[in-house]
């Protein structure tokens, strides 16, 4: 690094003499004898020097041909700074130079240019030499605030935080002086007059940068974005543009939500409502940001927040009742007592209603939200993708998602890094978020603001995507305003990820019990002394002879009075809940999960379907196995081969799509099958494409969507959520890799999927395939933790399968659409059954039957059964084929392949069908504390009824799901297998 830098230095000090004749001489010589001059001394430079050549073929361009002979340290200095600050090409260049050692800065280089431009200029000449070298310090000063103006700006309403030290904005590190204050230079690409003085170019940029508005932009690598801000941020140098009614309409909105919380706090005091107060300018930002993307043609803004500022936002935004609210507060009426075991806490939940703008109305669709903070999120950006497929909104424009975070929430939790992730990728990209984080700068509890972060910034995980960041001071809504409209420009333009950073205070505790002047004495101090948004801006208004006192009052008195009276407090236009694409639900409210329904297909259908899914295009190469794979299928279409778990699955597929519905499915190896069985996406070996043959059964409104999905769950399975909330006609499958690996999307499971429905009435059909089957593969690779789904089951909230054929999958994903019920379905799907010898079907099967709660045995005699097993899954053909090696005509083998609702009714016919037997086993793979045994016991018992004894045939207890060695499993296996079929009564199955 030393050498190159060295010679950089001597390349650059040659290059400065160089142009320093330049100077010298264009006022004196003909233009001729100039250039020929000039050029004869660049030739024999870029001949002497190893980066001559580099320069010589950069020549042409006014870059590097241009400004002056600092340019390039100049950038390599940036470069050192922060690589993203300097163009491709450039940062391209500079890593030539490492040779696997750090560089330093090169302040010492700086100070060898001036000193070589004082050797090498004589007197005559010296003032245009020191004058070209500081109009490039100017330029590189500009650089600076750009770059780091928004560590200068004034963010913090309450100056509690401390604010680095920024001395790359002081003239001296850039080498220029008060002296320098009244000299004129070129303004560069700062978008302003092409030449001013320099107190002037600097009163601009701290007018531009360090003040209320903080723009983090230069890590953004693309140039016309960077552009396109710099555009949007310097031409209104620091003045924002509102009339006299917008920032009285600002007041009113501050107004507003400072009138609901003190309203709150005394009619109903000490109760919890995650108060706005401090961040109080998020009402007029939603206000002015909902009319800015109404004018813009925006239809729907989908919203997910957590919980402070919620209540606030649902009556002074979203237009909710205050008498509605404050019947919530008032608690439960006496005819709601008999369903208190549903609902929800006020502050969790959603609504949606129809706002008007100058564009139309906006449809305001706020998620409900658990208190997992950031969880409502991902279910928020499905639910937007699953409105661009209705609305085929392919510039994704007409349907915005907005996430409201707090600051510890938006760097603290891991899903956000998976969204982020994901927001660009296919199948899940939404036209970017639009993320407020509302910034009280101390978290939840926290000893010291400073103690919730490692950086600067809560906001860092954005630059991830390169998204722009916008910190703003909350008690300046002029600031907040323009620099949300000009965030939900740049997202609506490019089609990406903004972040607005809303730097306020919290002016009570974590909840209005709390008291956080115990543990943040200081900042409470300054909080208590500090006036509000609202009292701040009224005066700033007064003083510009906006309004006077009076006026400020009089919105005081009247938003009071109004909420004495119920009133509401947003006007919704004529058309409101008038929008053609709006789903109606009211069909599946009450669907039965007990509907009977035909599932079989025609042989015609079974043909055509066929066909479908085994015709490639001639051009089509696929590889040689998945090539196989489809000759097989075409085999079984034609019943010369049984059928298999990926062609009965992939004709589900077809049927269902077929009859209208939208499919999608989404997992991280969905297209080919984790287990090389799906292959509905299959890809051409020569060149880089795919086909889907399913996609031949598409049409406008009917479409399918396979998508191999980015490494996570928690992001994916919430998206997926969303999406199925959305859209109840299409089928929605999120596909674990391995069962278990659902672990990881526990919270979604646990707060949306199973709870959804009880607790805010949301619906949902998503489907849940987690492969599942102890084969020797380990404690992580062996079980879907089905007793923790089963134990999440009450009241019809979901449905547990767990199909041991084809031709069950079949039936089952069909039933899934057909029914009214929109229900969650959680299937264990097999791993080795994939291509199983005996877990096939016939084609009857498919055009003759349905899918079956509990499958039969019928091998044997019905006279003859001493003993009835029951099993799920797997397991039973390990059952089935020691019972055929011991040619045994006295055990029943019957499968329950749902296991909620559980199926009572068909379980107690099985077992009468035997009048001779004895006993009932429950025989499983799982070890007995895991699995079905514990959540199903209680319903095997009362099938029996006590005519027999109930014996369980399985694993001991365990803490972990499996075991490590191969030798061990089979082992267990064997002899769990030769329990359920051999077992003595008060042997190892015996329950107790």
């Amino acid at each position: 690094m030393f050498y190159a830098c060295h010679g950089l230095i001597s390349f650059l000090d040659d290059y400065f003499m160089l142009w320093s004749d330049f100077f010298r001489f264009i006022s004196r010589l003909p233009f001729t004898l100039l250039w020929f001059r000039y050029n004869t001394r660049f030739q024999r430079l870029t001949q002497r020097h190893p980066l001559g050549s580099w320069i010589k073929e950069k020549q042409q361009s006014a870059a590097f041909f241009g400004a002056n002979s600092t340019w390039l340290e100049q950038n390599y200095d940036l470069y050192l700074e922060d690589p993203e600050s300097v163009t491709p090409e450039l940062q391209a260049l500079f890593k030539e130079f490492d040779h696997g050692e750090p560089d330093v800065r090169h302040l010492p280089i700086i100070e060898k240019f001036v000193q070589a431009g004082r050797l090498h200029a004589t007197s005559d000449d010296s003032g245009d030499a020191v004058h070209a070298q500081k109009q490039a310090d100017v330029l590189r000063l500009i650089n600076s605030y750009r770059l780091r103006g928004h560590q200068k700006a004034k963010l913090d309403p309450i100056n509690y935080s401390q604010r680095p030290e920024t001395p790359d904005l002081e003239l001296s590190f850039h080498d220029l002086h008060e002296a320098d204050m009244n000299s004129v230079f070129n303004t560069g690409s700062l978008v302003a007059a092409d030449q001013m003085a320099l107190k002037d170019i600097i009163t601009l940029l701290e007018n531009i940068y360090c003040q209320h508005i903080g723009a983090e932009y230069m890590h953004i690598t693309d140039i016309k974005k960077r552009q396109w801000l710099q555009q949007r941020l310097e031409k209104p140098a620091g003045a924002f543009p509102f009339n006299a009614e917008d920032k009285k309409q600002m007041l009113n909105c501050l107004t507003q939500a400072e009138g609901m919380e003190r309203y709150l706090h005394t009619k109903y005091v000490g109760q919890k409502r995650f108060s706005l107060e401090g961040g109080d300018a998020l009402i007029p930002q939603m206000s002015f940001l909902i009319e800015h993307l109404g004018a813009q043609k925006t239809k729907e803004l989908v919203i997910g927040m957590a919980h402070r500022g919620r209540l606030n936002m649902l009556v002074n935004i979203l237009g909710k009742s205050p008498a509605e609210l404050f019947d919530e507060f008032d608690g439960v009426k006496a005819d709601e007592l008999d369903n208190i075991n549903s609902g929800d806490v006020k502050y969790h939940k959603g609504y949606s209603s129809d706002v008007p703008t100058s564009g139309g109305d906006v449809h305001l669709a706020m998620a409900f939200n658990p208190s997992h903070l950031e969880i409502i999120n991902p279910v928020v950006l499905g639910s937007v993708r699953a409105r661009q497929v209705r609305r085929n909104d392919s510039e994704k424009n007409v349907v915005v998602p907005l996430l409201i975070h707090g600051d510890a929430a938006f760097e603290g939790q891991g899903v956000n890094m998976e969204l982020f992730n994901m927001s660009m990728v296919e199948g899940y990209d939404v036209g970017g978020t639009i993320h407020v984080v509302i910034n009280n700068q101390i978290g939840f509890t926290t000893t010291h603001a400073l103690d919730k972060k490692a950086g600067l910034y809560c906001t860092e995980l954005a630059k991830m995507v390169h998204a722009p960041i916008f910190h703003v001071n909350g008690d300046d809504p002029e600031a907040v305003v323009f620099a949300t409209n000009l965030a939900a420009d740049y997202r609506l333009a490019f089609g990406v990820d903004v972040v607005i950073d809303l730097v306020c205070y919290r002016k009570h505790g974590h909840n209005e019990a709390d008291e956080p002047s115990a543990t943040q004495p200081h900042m409470y101090k300054l909080i208590k002394a500090h006036k509000s948004p609202r009292e701040i801006y009224a005066d700033k208004l007064i003083s510009e002879s906006v309004i006077d006192a009076a006026y400020a009052k009089s919105l005081v008195d009247q938003y009071r009075d109004r909420l004495d009276n119920k009133e509401d407090i947003v006007k919704f236009g004529p058309t409101h809940n008038n929008d053609k694409y709006a789903v109606d639900w009211t069909p599946y409210i009450n669907g039965d999960l007990k509907e009977p329904v035909k599932t079989a297909i025609t042989a015609e259908r079974f043909k055509r379907y066929g066909e479908v899914i085994t015709t490639l295009p001639a051009d089509l190469k696929p590889h040689p196995r998945v090539n196989k794979i489809n000759q097989d299928r075409i085999k079984m279409m034609n019943g010369d081969l049984p059928m298999d778990w990926g062609f009965a699955e992939t004709m589900a597929y077809a049927s269902v799509l077929d009859e209208g519905f939208q499919i999608r499915i989404d997992g991280q190896d969905s297209q080919r099958g984790t287990f090389f069985h799906r292959h509905a996406v299959i890809h051409n070996v020569d060149m880089n494409e795919n086909y889907t043959p399913l996609s031949q059964l598409e049409t406008d409104k009917n479409k399918i969507d396979i998508i191999n999905s980015v490494l996570s769950e928690e992001a994916v399975l919430g998206f997926e959520y969303g999406y199925a909330t959305t859209e109840p006609r299409s089928l929605v499958i999120w596909e674990a890799q391995f069962g278990d690996f659902v672990n990881g999307a526990q919270v979604v499971i646990d707060q949306f999927i199973s709870s959804g429905e009880a607790k805010w009435g949301r619906l949902s059909g998503l489907v849940m395939f987690l492969p599942h089957g102890f084969e020797g593969q380990g404690p992580e690779h062996s079980s879907a933790r089905l007793e923790r789904f089963l134990q999440l089951c009450a009241v019809n909230n979901m449905q547990v399968c767990m199909p041991s054929t084809p031709a069950q999958t079949f039936h089952m994903i069909r039933r899934q659409m057909l029914r009214k019920a929109r229900k969650p379905l959680i299937v264990m799907t097999p791993k080795s059954l994939l291509r199983h010898k005996l877990a096939t079907s016939t084609k009857e099967q498919l055009t003759d039957g349905q899918f079956q709660t509990v499958i039969p045995d019928r091998r044997i005699k019905a006279k003859e059964v001493k003993r009835i097993i029951f099993c799920s899954g797997k397991v039973y053909y390990d059952l089935l084929e020691q019972l055929t090696k011991d040619k045994n005509k006295t055990v029943a083998l019957a499968r329950v392949e749902q296991l909620y609702p559980f199926p009572r009714t068909e379980l107690t016919k099985q077992i009468d069908v035997y009048p001779n037997a004895k006993e009932v086993v429950w025989c499983q793979e799982e070890p007995i504390n895991q699995g079905a045994w514990f959540q199903i016991r209680h319903h095997l018992q009362h099938c029996i009824d006590d005519r027999f004894p109930l014996y369980f045939a399985g694993r001991k207890a365990s803490p972990s799901p499996a075991v490590g060695a191969l030798k061990v499993h089979i082992k267990e296996q064997q002899q769990l297998v030769k329990d359920a079929i051999h077992g003595e009564h008060g042997s190892a199955i015996d329950a107790e």
